[in-house]
């Protein structure tokens, strides 16, 4: 059964998910618990510089200069959750340098662990898209797709 509670989208877990159901009640997990969990588990990967795309890092550095502000560890990841599967699809910025296809590995081993550990949802398919590569350059990150001229 799903539900509208807040503007957030809330899955309650069937007879089918064991443990999320049980005589004493249900377990309802959000959404946004379920991408953030991917996001936290995806930022865990050596070679990822940052999370989600242009507009999403761009919100993302405005928040960071506000004092006393959180991170968003839901940035950059969109899921879709079902009743017993989750599908996640997340973007990334890795750092140059890396081998994308092993990146991309490793960041979809991490989220599905630690997703279906944490939630008891199976995990379907994690996409991953890469928007951006960042060199660095004395100690600063560079970023690759800078125009040559300004």
């Amino acid at each position: 059964m799903t539900g509208d509670s807040g503007g957030e989208n809330r899955i309650v877990y069937g007879s089918g998910s064991p443990g999320l159901v049980s005589t004493e009640g249900r377990t309802i997990i959000a959404d946004a618990v379920v991408a953030k969990i991917a996001g936290i588990a995806t930022r865990e990967i050596s070679g990822v510089y940052d999370v989600g795309g242009g507009t999403a890092r761009a919100v993302g550095a405005l928040r960071d200069r506000i004092p006393g502000a959180r991170v968003n560890h839901a940035q950059g990841v969109a899921v879709e959750v079902g009743e017993k599967q989750a599908a996640i699809d997340i973007g990334i910025v890795a750092e140059y340098g890396v081998a994308l296809h092993e990146l991309a590995a490793g960041i979809r081993r991490n989220v599905i662990d630690a997703v279906e550990r944490m939630t008891g949802l199976e995990v379907t398919e994690v996409d991953i898209t890469v928007f951006d590569v960042m060199l660095f350059e004395d100690g600063e990150a560079v970023d690759v797709d800078k125009p040559r001229v300004q």
